[in-house]
């Protein structure tokens, strides 16, 4: 592969994949359903490998009524009961219903603040460009995502671990952790550049 079309390693050749790598991870986002959204999917994530998400993730957005908060909170244990029975999504008892808490819980975090502004504030408004050469260099978690991770918990967020928010920032451009070698990371940059938090 030249270095022209070089990706990031974790993204092997699984076209699914490389699709998400080249057009989703990494670029900055603030839109409060989407973010909400890829929360949930990340929790969803735990113990698992993203691509196992990733191949379900029109699955759930059907399942959970296209993420949408007000619905999701609405949901009564019945609903629950019926999408343990979806093979299309993760039928993990305690994220089912901890996507029902998160949505309740997005919800009046909402009443006082943008989702998109509570999570981006602990990024002064920008992404923060790394320069990893190697996915060793990469870490798990960061001083940011523990501060981010207790901020929800104390919301009432659920399955929203250190690691599992680092995962979502990266996800979501709140870091540039595309190997400093991969075509992406200075594709990322540029549009972090024009990255603007909408006032609410």
């Amino acid at each position: 592969m030249t270095e022209k079309n070089a990706r990031c390693p974790w993204t092997g050749d699984d076209p699914l994949y490389v699709e998400y790598h080249d057009n989703e991870w990494g670029v900055p986002n603030a839109d409060d359903r989407t973010l909400f959204e890829k929360l949930v999917l990340e929790g969803f994530q735990a113990g698992l490998s993203w691509i196992t998400i990733l191949r379900k993730r029109e699955n759930f957005r059907d399942a959970f009524d296209n993420f949408d908060a007000e619905k999701i909170a609405a949901y009564t244990d019945s609903k629950l009961n019926r999408l343990m029975l979806n093979e299309g999504i993760i039928r993990n008892r305690a994220k089912i219903e901890a996507t029902r808490t998160n949505a309740r819980a997005f919800l009046k975090l909402s009443e006082r603040i943008n989702f998109s502004h509570f999570l981006w504030d602990f990024m002064d408004g920008r992404p923060s460009e790394n320069r990893f050469r190697t996915m060793s260099e990469v870490p798990a978690n960061t001083p940011v995502s523990i501060k981010i991770s207790k901020a929800l918990k104390s919301e009432g967020f659920k399955f929203v671990g250190p690691t599992t928010v680092y995962a979502f920032m990266q996800s979501m451009g709140f870091v540039n952790d595309h190997l400093i070698g991969c075509k992406r990371h200075g594709e990322c940059a540029k549009i972090a550049t024009q990255f603007t938090l909408k006032q609410p």
